[in-house]
């Protein structure tokens, strides 16, 4: 859904005590993703095909190392393209946190600072892709 928040992310300073926090408080699965300093947390029920959560308004998000400017929780929206959406933060006063970046076969994030001093994050999806094409072209 554009514009709907997709996505949380946690920071944490200890991920496995963070972990276990948020497994035995919230009853939350905390899933490291292999080759990634990040884990999954899946909050909720989902589909096995779509790996998209099964409760309608349901999201899952991510926990990762506290550092930089990404040190509080951050909501992350969907977007159809990040750079547009940067370039309209930027001339409403906010300001690029971390550039656009490329999460491979799933889709590109970003950060960003609001007007306020917070930190969002941002998703685009990647393009489908042509039937039939390698690159979808």
């Amino acid at each position: 859904m554009v514009g709907g928040v997709v996505h949380f992310e946690i920071p944490a300073d200890d991920q496995e005590r963070a972990r276990k926090f948020y497994q035995e408080a919230l009853g939350w699965r905390v899933e490291p993703v292999p080759g990634m300093d990040y884990s999954m947390v899946i909050t909720t029920d989902m589909d096995a095909a779509t790996g998209q959560p099964t409760a309608a308004g349901a999201i899952n998000g991510g926990m990762m190392a506290r550092e930089g400017r990404v040190t509080h929780p951050v909501i992350t929206v969907d977007v159809p393209d990040i750079n547009a959406t940067l370039k309209t933060v930027e001339g409403l006063g906010g300001a690029v946190v971390i550039p656009r970046s490329e999460i491979p076969g799933v889709g590109y994030t970003a950060y960003f600072q609001d007007s306020e001093g917070n930190v969002m994050g941002l998703w685009e999806n990647v393009a489908p892709q042509a039937p039939g094409t390698p690159d979808g072209a």
